[in-house]
């Protein structure tokens, strides 16, 4: 049930406005053991949401793909996990998994109570596994945690062990609280209290950047696996065995100009070439020249454009070769 669960094989994070289906796909194609849908709002998908419900779709180069879902109250999200089992979303599979956000540190969702504020209030994540675990019945059931709300409030251990009580299939667990955001380094002790407090697979996940690190993290943890988040932006080779080392530039551009492609066919090219300037930034991100070009990255408005950025980095590469 739980074979996508690869030691040695990193996953894909869900990432919100980042690991869409053009990215999603990239990353699986570069060898990615699994990845999760961006967060999906529980109470918008259950009043009809028609964005949340494009969020939710698999389609087969993603699988195996997990679904997340956020919400501050457990008996919606398990009428979501419920609707979603029931209805299912049109020309998709099945997610192999079902996830409840329990770490995402941004205001606007911590506000609501729900990502990282649940971490405040053990016995309700509790709640929220036992329900949309029983909603979601034979499909595993697996929640993303922080590993607490602040330095004096560390709970994923405890929160670790009411959730697999309550039926949890693993836990991904990020390592750092919630007002760390993303730095300092990721807290390798607090990783490891979660996975010796739980007999289930815990996945850890933060500064993983390619399989070097992501080596590292396993044995330092005693985790069964590890997830990439940031580290994936620009550069899904990341999930290659010899991920550690960079592909040559033009397949770099290659890559960028597949994933900007994907992007316009997937979401029309208004709205995907605004989205493929910030993963067109990553991609370039310490390629000389690229720095002197930023100003026309982040401003273009078709394919061609990019692909002349592209046809100008690779030729000032060649010609320094």
């Amino acid at each position: 049930m739980l074979d996508f669960i690869r030691r040695g094989k990193p996953s894909l994070a869900p990432m919100a406005g980042v690991a869409d289906r053009a990215m999603r796909e990239l990353c699986m194609a570069s060898g990615a053991a699994f990845c999760v849908s961006e967060m999906v709002s529980a109470k918008g998908y259950i009043l009809g949401d028609k964005t949340s419900a494009k969020l939710l779709r698999i389609t087969p180069a993603e699988a195996p793909m997990g679904v997340q879902f956020f919400g501050d109250s457990p008996e919606t999200v398990a009428d979501a996990v419920r609707k979603l089992l029931a209805e299912g979303i049109e020309d998709s599979l099945p997610p192999a998994f079902i996830d409840i956000n329990m770490g995402c540190p941004a205001p606007k969702i911590t506000h609501g109570g729900a990502g990282s504020a649940l971490l405040k209030e053990p016995m309700k994540c509790e709640r929220m596994v036992l329900l949309a675990g029983k909603a979601a019945g034979n499909i595993p059931l697996s929640v993303k945690l922080r590993t607490g709300w602040d330095a004096e409030h560390i709970t994923a251990p405890e929160i670790a062990k009411r959730c697999e009580a309550a039926g949890a299939a693993f836990v991904t667990i990020h390592g750092r609280h919630k007002q760390q955001m993303f730095a300092p380094p990721v807290d390798i002790d607090s990783i490891s209290a979660v996975k010796q407090a739980v007999q289930i697979p815990v996945i850890a996940n933060g500064d993983v950047q390619d399989s070097g690190n992501a080596a590292y993290l396993l044995e330092a943890t005693g985790c069964d696996a590890v997830m990439i988040g940031r580290g994936a932006q620009g550069r899904p080779w990341a999930f290659r065995e010899d991920g550690s080392i960079a592909p040559s530039l033009r397949e770099r551009m290659e890559l960028m100009l597949e994933h900007t492609r994907r992007l316009c066919l997937y979401k029309g090219e208004y709205i995907g070439m605004r989205e493929a300037r910030k993963h067109a930034a990553w991609y370039t991100k310490g390629v000389r020249g690229a720095a002197a070009l930023r100003r026309e990255i982040v401003s273009a408005m078709r394919i061609p454009d990019l692909e002349a950025i592209a046809a100008k980095l690779l030729s000032w590469w060649e010609a320094e070769a």
